[in-house]
């Protein structure tokens, strides 16, 4: 009996978090589900027009804009962290002045962006090594999409925003209607009017914008209260924008490493030939459409990390972290076992080109590995941005980095195409126990001495 009386308040209280967790996670794994397959969706229009160019050119296409977004990555995750921190401190000025901070550093960016956007091209085919007919592709879509610019570097900005006032619902809308609006216009503009590629990249620049105006609409409707908090002169005072520059810039590196990481892994199959660049982008497309399921506990983890760490709750901070870990490794095991029964389906889907089939076919063991090696930094990586703790991701990130490149050089003379997912696996391998070993001091610690 006073076993069970002393569980009892546990079991609550758990309960309780559990249902914060699913009221944070559930909204965006919904949305979640729409991003791959938006990028499906482009890779199955691209599949279907007949040649594999179409997709090494959606591939190097996307890649180049990864080359710019991936590094402006801070926008959501550090607006998200500083947000909810504000947020569990109930300084709700402090939150209005991160919005406002992080809206004037995503325009600037996204007017930069389009400056530069000439001889960035210029530069980034100098080191891409593809086929002109890939390079002419991918060309044709970049250029169309880049004036997205704007509206893609607001709506990052949003959803962090949102996420860091515990209000997960905001970005599920936002990003259903920017990946249906993009599903739609692409097979619009592609397939009906025959546009082919520029037709998907004319789609995305529709999409985008209509987000941006649902986001402004929702800021409106649901904190325009808030109003009353907003003081333009006073968020741009260099000296109290230090923590902000300091943050995000270590956030802007840790995010060239990702790049890093992606580019290479695109850029080694480019050099392996049209049909490999093909295969590693579905496998890619198929990896990620697991870590978007992960990702909604991993946007909870940001806004409750922060929640707690500023209304200094070490308890609830700990709670929160356990209960995490179990759901996102229950999602790898179980994302392992339907790759497990439907990782030729899902090929298929993709793709009805013979060539790029019989090609992937191989590989698809990789499928059955990542969730269970991945889903641990993962989790990590949402705890730690909700923690603001940017100098230890930043660290362990370019640890991974290396050991990605390490894995890559010590293997492809042996096993050819299976050493850019060995290497892949590397680097998750490194920031897993990394992120796991720094935790004491760089996240629990936070919620006692911040």
């Amino acid at each position: 009996m006073f076993f069970f009386c002393k569980f009892l308040p546990n079991f609550y209280l758990c309960a309780a978090m559990n249902k914060r967790i699913l009221q944070l996670a559930v909204p965006s794994i919904l949305a979640n589900i729409t991003v791959p397959l938006v990028g499906m969706v482009d890779l199955i229009i691209a599949g279907h027009l007949g040649n594999a160019v179409f997709i090494g050119g959606i591939a190097i296409g996307g890649m180049l804009f990864d080359l710019m977004y991936w590094n402006f990555g801070f926008l959501r995750v550090g607006t998200s962290g500083f947000t909810a921190q504000a947020y569990g401190k109930r300084d709700l000025r402090e939150a209005v002045k991160v919005l406002v901070q992080s809206l004037g550093a995503g325009f600037t960016s996204a007017l930069f962006l389009l400056l530069i956007q000439h001889p960035f091209i210029f530069i980034a085919f100098k080191m891409i090594d593809c086929s002109p007919e890939v390079a002419d592709m991918a060309r044709t879509y970049f250029f169309i999409r880049i004036w997205a610019a704007p509206a893609t570097l607001s709506l990052f900005v949003l959803k962090g925003w949102f996420i860091g006032m515990q209000n997960s619902i905001s970005p599920m809308i936002l990003d259903i209607t920017v990946n249906v609006c993009n599903v739609v216009f692409s097979l619009l503009f592609a397939i009906t009017f025959d546009m082919k590629i520029a037709g998907i990249a004319l789609g995305t620049i529709f999409a985008q914008y209509g987000g941006l105006l649902t986001g402004l609409f929702l800021l409106v409707y649901k904190y325009g209260k808030l109003q009353k908090h907003l003081c333009i002169k006073e968020s741009f005072i260099v000296r109290d924008m230090k923590n902000f520059f300091t943050v995000n810039g270590d956030l802007f590196i840790r995010s060239i490493c990702f790049l890093c990481i992606y580019v290479s892994v695109n850029t080694f199959s480019a050099k392996m030939g049209d049909v490999i660049l093909a295969v590693n982008a579905i496998m890619m497309k198929l990896i990620l459409l697991y870590s978007y399921f992960v990702d909604g506990f991993a946007y909870a983890g940001e806004a409750l990390t922060g929640r707690y760490i500023g209304a200094k709750d070490p308890t609830s901070l700990r709670r929160t972290v356990r209960l995490l870990f179990a759901w996102c490794i229950g999602i790898g095991i179980v994302s392992t076992a339907l790759y497990a029964f439907g990782d030729k389906a899902l090929l298929r889907l993709m793709t009805s080109d013979k060539i790029v089939l019989d090609a992937a076919t191989p590989l698809l063991g990789w499928l059955l590995i990542m969730p269970v090696v991945s889903c641990i930094a993962f989790t990590w990586d949402g705890i730690y941005i909700g923690a603001t703790a940017s100098q230890s991701l930043r660290n362990v990130m370019l640890l991974s980095v290396l050991a990605f490149f390490i894995g890559y050089y010590c293997t492809i003379d042996y096993i050819g195409i299976h050493a850019i997912w060995t290497a892949f696996i590397a680097h998750i391998i490194v920031r897993s126990l990394g992120l796991s070993l720094l935790a004491k001091k760089a996240v629990y610690q936070r919620a006692i001495s911040s």
